[in-house]
Parts: C-alpha cells; structure tokens; sequence
C-alpha cells in the first residue's frame, strides 16, 4: 500500500528532482512565463506560489530563506524587489496555467506557465 504518497515523483530520484524543480523555478521567476509539461508545471506552480507569498515581506531572513532555495542571485532579487511587493494585496493565485498542443514525440501535455 501507498500510503501518505502525495508528491509527484516525476520520475525522478529525489535529488535530480529537486534540481528540476529549482531550475524550473528559477527559469520561471527570470522570465515571466515558461513551457513545459503538465505535471511538472503544477509542481512548479505551489513552489512558486509559495516562494512568492515569502517574497511579500521584504527584510534579510525571507532574503536568506529564498536564496537557501533558489541559489541564484539574480531571481531572488527580482522575487523580492518586483514580484513580493506586485502581489502584497492578493492572498494567492499568483499564476495561471493556459493548455496548449500535445508534444510531437511522446503526445504530452504541453501547458504555458505564468504570473497572473
């Protein structure tokens, strides 16, 4: 039995995984908007939506905490300095997810990932 089995694998070992899932965040921040997969964009939507609900207050621990996940300069100081202060009034919900063709080779769900 499979019990409390409630994240997606993506078929991955957890290491490999995590990388994705940072990378894809951080590709995500930097640019607005992303293509990708189904699964992995809803993976990648509750890391952003909460990184960005952190990025609301502005001070050097939420700095810290976002820089211990992202490791990447440049997205943490767009998170903090353009995104955390765009969303302060909204309670979540900062991204959309729009449906768009199959992919040629394997037939999978492509989706456009994006800031609402």
């Amino acid at each position: 039995m499979r019990h409390r089995s409630n994240k997606k694998v993506l078929d991955r070992k957890s290491d490999s995984r995590r990388a994705l899932v940072r990378g894809l965040v951080i590709n995500f921040i930097l640019s607005d908007k992303i293509k990708t997969t189904g699964i992995r964009a809803k993976v990648v939507r509750s890391a952003a939506e909460r990184l960005v609900t952190t990025a609301k207050v502005n001070n050097l621990t939420t700095r810290r905490k976002i820089l211990s996940y992202l490791n990447n300069q440049t997205a943490t100081k767009k998170l903090l300095e353009v995104l955390g202060p765009k969303y302060v009034n909204h309670k979540g919900g900062y991204t959309r997810i729009i449906k768009l063709n199959q992919r040629k080779g394997d037939a999978a769900e492509m989706v456009l990932l994006q800031f609402v």
